[in-house]
């Protein structure tokens, strides 16, 4: 058996890059920010097409083209990803992302639009399985809207016969679109697969999606929003967590130090209420619990602010397209008494999730001196936490 390539985490793939143009600077959008980093649905317009790149099993590398001055807006929509600046022109902008792949070439590269934020994955496999036939492919929607000629009144009517809506990303064997853009003269096109086109490469059309809608204006956004929640579910899963108290130790609840004469005893610092949640939130997405995460016999973990555990979990659903909507937290013990640190828990909880405190309630209870928590010998905590998410997720 021939041993995996060091250079692609898909080996027996092509090996595929895709590059988001982001240079523009979105005046007609309104607002202060260039429309790829304003706010959509939970988070900055860049990141839904990022992540759909990002984790498509078929893409080994992403590169986002940005415009001059915009690292620092890059930087707090994405992180420290990887990404080079673009022209005066789309047509420069994606050259210069394409020269940036040709150092290490791939077989295949998408170009896609910052924004088009909603990039569903079926239309990344239709795109890539047409490139085994042809240079380029494109996904495309057909007209359906009456068309006519006119001025200030109405001229003849246009037939809708062969005609369709260009989406991107738009898919090509990454040697034959580089060298259309190093040989290109003429007036700027309006994409890439026009180029393809004159220069003699056959492009195919594929199903495109209504997802795909471009957002430019002001009112595009409400309608980018309005199309993002059509294809949301809603799921709920609870956590529950239980440590014990003990002399000694530090007592942690909802990311808070109480003053109390015991704490609890943990591999990390044993926040029950922290665990409940990111249990909670985990299973939102059917990715386990927090000891699959965090093995409890792993030395890193000892002591650890429990923060993190909570931060990873929340990043996890995020980093699929999902939003969190709310979270109930119970509290189950004798002592201390919840109620007067209950709002730096909550407002803990809620900066930790990135929400307002609002999405956040906070409840404490006894077992009427039952059972262990009754007895002061721990303390345990019940979450649930409730988010939408696109329903293939």
């Amino acid at each position: 058996m021939t041993a995996p390539s060091p250079t692609s985490p898909h080996p027996a793939l092509p090996r595929t890059a895709a590059l988001i143009v982001a240079a523009g600077q979105g005046l007609r959008s309104g607002g202060g920010l260039p429309k790829q980093f304003v706010p959509l649905a939970g988070k900055p317009m860049i990141a839904h097409s990022y992540a759909a790149l990002a984790t498509h099993p078929a893409i080994d590398r992403v590169i986002v083209v940005i415009g001059e001055g915009q690292d620092a807006a890059l930087d707090a929509a994405l992180g420290p990803v990887e990404r080079v600046t673009g022209g005066a022109t789309r047509r420069l902008s994606v050259l210069a992302g394409l020269e940036r792949l040709a150092g290490d070439a791939p077989v295949r590269v998408l170009i896609h639009d910052a924004a088009r934020p909603f990039l569903p994955m079926q239309v990344i496999d239709r795109l890539l399985a047409a490139l085994d036939e042809d240079v380029g492919a494109v996904p495309a929607l057909p007209v359906a809207d009456t068309l006519a000629r006119g001025m200030e009144v109405l001229g003849a009517g246009v037939s809708r016969d062969g005609l369709f809506r260009i989406q991107t990303p738009q898919a090509f064997r990454f040697d034959a679109v580089l060298a259309v853009h190093r040989g290109w003269v003429g007036d700027e096109p309006t994409d890439d697969a026009q180029m393809v086109r004159k220069a003699g490469g056959t492009v195919a059309l594929v199903e495109g999606d209504a997802m795909l809608e471009k957002v430019t204006y002001p009112a595009d956004f409400a309608a980018a929003e309005a199309r993002h929640a059509a294809t949301m579910r809603v799921r709920s899963a609870t956590g529950y967590d239980v440590h014990r108290l003990a002399e000694g130790e530090e007592l942690w609840l909802g990311g808070v130090l109480i003053p109390h004469d015991k704490g609890l005893s943990g591999h990390s610092d044993a926040d029950v209420a922290l665990h409940a949640i990111t249990d909670a939130l985990l299973g939102t997405i059917a990715e386990g619990d927090i000891g699959t995460h965090f093995p409890p016999s792993d030395p890193q973990w000892r002591g650890a602010d429990s923060a993190q555990f909570l931060e990873h979990a929340a990043s996890l659903i995020r980093a699929r397209g999902g939003i969190i909507d709310f979270v109930d937290l119970t509290i189950i013990c004798e002592a201390p008494k919840i109620g007067p640190h209950r709002a730096a828990m909550r407002d803990r909880v809620a900066t930790l999730l990135r929400l307002a405190p609002g999405q956040i309630s906070i409840k404490a209870t006894t077992t009427e001196r039952l059972g262990f928590t009754g007895r002061g010998e721990g303390i345990a905590a019940q979450a649930i936490a409730t988010i939408r998410i696109m329903g293939d997720a």
